[in-house]
C-alpha cells in the first residue's frame, strides 16, 4: 500500500478545515463573553466548512490520512467543546453538578462519536448511512435551538429543564445505534436533475424566509429521523413475524 498518498498534505481542504476549527473557536470566545447568538451561528458556519472540506476533498481527489485526522481533531472542537460550552454558559449553569456533568458528557461521546466513526472508515464497514447522530448535527441542534429562543425574546441565560434532558438525549443519540441518512453521496435518477435544482432552490427559500425558526424545525426533525426509523423497522420486522406465525402449518 502506497502510505505517500494517505500522508501527503493537501492545502485546500485542510484549509477549509482549519476554517471550521476557526468558527469553533470564536463560538467558543463567544459564549464566553455572553454573545450567544453569535455563538450559535459560528457553530453553522463551522458546520458549513466542515460540509465543504470533505467534498473539496472527494472532487479534487486529495483526500488522505492526515486529512481525515485533522478533521477529527477540529471537529471534537467544534462540534464538542463548543456547543457544549454554549450550552453550558447558557442554560445548564443553574443545574449546579448536573449542568456541567451534561456538558462533559457531551463533549465525551463526541470524541467516542468521532473514534467510532473514524474506525469503521478504517475498517471499510462505513455505509452510505450514519451509524449514530452525527455530531455536527448535534451541535446544530445546541445551536439552532440558542437561535430559536432568541427569536422567542430570551436575549439572555435561560434556566428550563427540557434543555438539559437535551443535552442528554443528544449525547445518547451519537453513541446509539439509531441509523441517520447521509447526504456525502447523494444519488440522483436520470431526468430528475431539473428537479432536484427547483428542490433545492425551494428548499433554500423556505430556510431563508425565517432561518431561527426553520433551522430549528430541520435540525429537530434531523434529530428525531434516527429514533422514528429505528421505531418503523422495529414495527415492520413485529408484523412480519405476526405473518410468519399466523401462517397455516
Amino acid at each position: 500500500m502506497d502510505t505517500s498518498h494517505t500522508n501527503k498534505f493537501y492545502p485546500l481542504p485542510c484549509m477549509l478545515t482549519c476554517s471550521s476549527l476557526f468558527s469553533g473557536f470564536y463560538s467558543i470566545v463567544a459564549s464566553i463573553n455572553g454573545n450567544f447568538f453569535a455563538a450559535a451561528i459560528a457553530i453553522l458556519v463551522a458546520a458549513i466548512f466542515d460540509g465543504l472540506d470533505g467534498r473539496v476533498a472527494r472532487m479534487t481527489g486529495s483526500t488522505s490520512r492526515f486529512g481525515m485526522e485533522l478533521d477529527s481533531l477540529c471537529d471534537l472542537v467544534s462540534f464538542g467543546v463548543a456547543p457544549a460550552l454554549l450550552a453550558y454558559l447558557w442554560a445548564l449553569l443553574p443545574y449546579g453538578r448536573y449542568g456541567w456533568l451534561a456538558a462533559f458528557l457531551y463533549v465525551a461521546t463526541t470524541a467516542l462519536r468521532l473514534a467510532r466513526f473514524n474506525s469503521a472508515v478504517e475498517d471499510n464497514s462505513a455505509s452510505h448511512d450514519f451509524v449514530g447522530l452525527p455530531c455536527p448535527a448535534a451541535a446544530g441542534m445546541i445551536a439552532t435551538t440558542v437561535m430559536f429562543a432568541h427569536f422567542l425574546g430570551a436575549t439572555e441565560t435561560v434556566k428550563h429543564l427540557s434543555l438539559l434532558l437535551l443535552v442528554y438525549v443528544l449525547s445518547y443519540l451519537m453513541v446509539s445505534t439509531h441509523r441517520y441518512l447521509s447526504f456525502k453521496q447523494p444519488t440522483y435518477r436520470k431526468g430528475k436533475s431539473f428537479q432536484m435544482v427547483v428542490g433545492m432552490i425551494l428548499f433554500i427559500i423556505l430556510l431563508a424566509t425565517e432561518p431561527p425558526v426553520t433551522l430549528f424545525a430541520v435540525a429537530f426533525l434531523y434529530v428525531l429521523s434516527g429514533p422514528a426509523m429505528a421505531m418503523y423497522q422495529f414495527a415492520t420486522r413485529a408484523k412480519s413475524r405476526d405473518l410468519e406465525d399466523s401462517e397455516p402449518l
